[in-house]
């Protein structure tokens, strides 16, 4: 290591809080399992099966809520999904922390909701989770990156491969890298 730069990580100091993961290393590695196989694994048309498995782990689930297979939830006691929303094909809940998606929303195939990150400015790197809530009727296009701590206003559309760090107000179209809201919904 060079003498002349500090130290900004020190990996080998980081700790997970107590209680982080909301559940115990066991109910975890059970639901990793559970979805790897029972849930990743059924055909497509099974949407009540698979709203069924995320219930039985802790999700709060709406009814006639539309999820594919290929969906991933790190953590499914920390998610919310209201009534009529859809979660589209290769959809990750990085749910570190609390997701909360309106009813009727839509969350459309690769976009990724990532609920936690690290404080770069303490060598031991602690992880710090942020809610990220989803309004209702929203729609994030494919392939929408939200980062925690982030609200999407009701009715508010991000347009695709936007990446969304800041709030977007409801009923705006909003899009790019950063996105910003650039025009009402409906005029």
């Amino acid at each position: 290591m060079n003498a002349n730069v500090p130290v900004v990580q020190q990996l080998n100091t980081f700790i997970l809080p107590k209680g982080f993961r909301g559940r115990s290393a066991l109910m975890v590695q059970l639901w990793w399992l559970v979805q790897a196989t029972l849930f990743a694994c059924s055909p497509q048309f099974m949407f009540g099966w698979r709203r069924w498995l995320l219930s039985l782990f802790g999700a709060k689930i709406g009814r006639a809520v539309l999820l594919r297979p290929s969906v991933k939830v790190t953590y499914p006691w920390k998610v919310c999904i209201g009534d009529f929303a859809w979660i589209g094909d290769d959809v990750v809940l990085y749910s570190l922390g609390e997701i909360e998606i309106g009813e009727h929303a839509v969350i459309s195939q690769r976009s990724y909701l990532c609920a936690a990150s690290h404080d770069y400015s303490q060598a031991d790197f602690p992880i710090v989770a942020k809610k990220i809530t989803i309004g209702a009727q929203a729609w994030l296009a494919t392939d929408v990156f939200v980062a925690p701590g982030v609200t999407i206003g009701r009715g508010a559309v991000v347009g695709a491969r936007s990446s969304v760090f800041a709030n977007m107000p409801e009923g705006m179209i909003c899009y790019g890298t950063p996105a910003k809201a650039v025009k009402p919904r409906i005029s």
